[in-house]
């Protein structure tokens, strides 16, 4: 479940109470190098609306004000108007160009991240230019590195303000809080945060290197919470192990934190920051990624569905046609087959009638039309639907039957290799293979002027289903360039092929024409047993 990120009041005097009370209760926190109040003011500035800045601006100079005051006015009016007033509206200037270039409060991608730490970069360079022009012209001059060192110091100091606040204000302001998330984040604080604020305080009561060893190896939750937590958990432990630094330091009465130990954090934490966010945006895209995986499985669960409701059509067209076959042929062998018998009959009793009459050669000729007939019937039926398959069998019509009978009165060898139990395969199978056979037989026969003609066919079970391997070639002539129209030879052996679910593959040959087809049979096996 996902929690709305908070959101600010639509009122200018309730926003400057709010910032106010913040900027209060980090000004006591400040040091050198560390300005937690300048990363206030850039996270308010960032993610207010522009008409709120007066408010913002006016409650934060009056407060200043106040405390100058109640201080007495060490600097005198000048020297605290040059040092007060200039960074707020510097770095209210920089940032309203900013957004106007588009400049956004986020950091969901390593972009987003560059373009808002350039952008820090730029104001902050600003604000400390400004400051040493304004330096230069108001105070005596003194050795340059005691002024580099206190615009150095300055620079930090800024920089990490903001790099330490302004990712928990866009978190809290500007994105949506996971729950499950936080309670993770949380408990990981709780088990990896606590034991190496503890392990800092140990170290930090030793003798030296073990304080600088502390603090180089307190920044190491800082990257395990970057690749566990994005840059949400890279911040808030950015955040922590700076304040563990300091609160050990005041605790145990050590000297302010050297500006090395602050540049590394602030290179570490720049690094950090953008290790999360990359870990973000990785996170989005594996989960993308895998929604489109899901989605694309759907799809293709949905595509196989209905690929096997194609199949299973056109499986039903080919029993439908093979029943009309065989019921056509029934009929014919039924009507016509008694009827030619009858005639012949008929014939045979006039003959001696036909003979007395000197006509004999009218009984002959109708012996021979009707002789040609029953041929041409037994043809036909035997295309409508095989006799031969029902009678031998599917290996032994292969190898004994019309198939043979039509290659060898052609003048061509006729070689078989056939492999396996055909009782493995569906009805619909076995006659799809004769059928396939029969018309590569004709094609070899009245088209290729081959010399032979080979046909290897494998039957077997492979995962629980029958296959049937058939391999069909001639040395022939070949395929012509550009097939003839209205040629159905080849294309309905595909069809017949596919509308079974297997593949039919026309391979390159030097010779004649091959090919290669897999059948599976509708006949599955599980455990020894046969079902469909």
């Amino acid at each position: 479940m996902r929690r709305n990120s908070l959101r600010l009041p639509d009122s200018g005097p309730l926003i400057a109470a709010g910032y106010l009370l913040l900027w209060l209760l980090l000004w006591s926190t400040v040091q050198p190098y560390w300005m937690l109040p300048y990363g206030l003011r850039f996270g308010a500035l960032l993610l207010t609306p522009v008409r709120y800045w007066g408010w913002l601006l006016g409650a934060e100079l009056a407060t200043s004000t106040g405390m100058a005051f109640v201080e007495g006015m060490p600097k005198g009016w000048l020297g605290f108007v040059i040092d007060t007033l200039p960074k707020p509206l510097v770095m209210a200037a920089g940032l309203w160009l900013l957004r106007r270039f588009n400049l956004h409060a986020s950091l969901q991608s390593p972009q987003e991240v560059t373009r808002l730490l350039l952008s820090v970069v730029l104001v902050v360079a600003a604000t400390t230019a400004v400051d040493a022009a304004l330096l230069a012209l108001v105070s005596t001059p003194g050795s340059p590195e005691l002024v580099v060192r206190v615009l150095g110091e300055e620079l930090l100091s800024q920089y990490l303000g903001i790099l330490l606040i302004v990712p928990l204000m866009i978190m809290l302001l500007r994105t949506r809080i996971d729950q499950r998330a936080l309670a993770s984040l949380i408990m990981d604080g709780l088990l990896v945060m606590l034991p190496s604020m503890m392990i800092l305080l140990v170290l930090s009561e030793q003798a030296a290197p073990q304080p600088q060893f502390a603090r180089v190896l307190s920044l190491a939750p800082v990257l395990f919470f970057a690749f566990r937590h994005g840059w949400r958990g890279a911040s808030l432990a950015m955040l922590i192990t700076s304040l563990g630094m300091t609160l050990v330091d005041r605790h145990l009465g050590h000297a302010p934190t050297a500006a090395a130990a602050y540049l590394f954090l602030a290179v570490a934490g720049t690094g950090a920051l953008m290790l999360g966010s990359a870990t973000d945006a990785l996170r989005r895209s594996s989960a993308k990624v895998a929604e489109q995986n899901v989605y694309l499985g759907a799809v293709n669960r949905r595509l196989d569905q209905l690929a096997h409701q194609l199949r299973d059509a056109a499986r039903g067209n080919l029993q439908a046609d093979e029943n009309q076959r065989r019921h056509l042929a029934a009929e014919l062998h039924d009507e016509l087959g008694q009827n030619i018998t009858a005639i012949q009959t008929h014939v045979k009793l006039a003959q001696a009638r036909l003979h007395q009459a000197g006509m004999e050669d009218i009984s002959a000729s109708i012996n021979t039309i009707l002789a040609h007939m029953r041929r041409a019937l037994h043809r036909l039926l035997d295309d409508l639907r095989p006799a031969v398959l029902d009678e031998f069998g599917l290996l032994r019509a292969l190898d004994e039957g019309p198939i043979r009978d039509l290659l060898n009165a052609a003048g061509m060898a006729y070689y078989t290799q056939l492999h396996g139990d055909p009782r493995l395969l569906d009805d619909d199978t076995r006659t799809a293979i004769y059928r396939l056979v029969q018309e590569s037989a004709t094609n070899a026969v009245k088209h290729a002027k081959a010399s032979e003609f080979r046909i290897r066919l494998r039957i077997g079970e492979r995962q629980g289903t029958a296959i049937a391997l058939l391999d069909l070639r001639d040395d022939g002539t070949g395929l012509p360039s550009r097939l003839p129209r209205g040629g159905r030879g080849l294309q309905g052996m595909r069809d017949r092929v596919t509308s079974l679910g297997g593949h039919f593959r026309l391979r390159p040959a030097t010779a004649g024409v091959h090919l290669h087809i897999l059948l599976r049979g509708s006949t599955t096996f599980t455990d020894g047993r046969r079902s469909t």
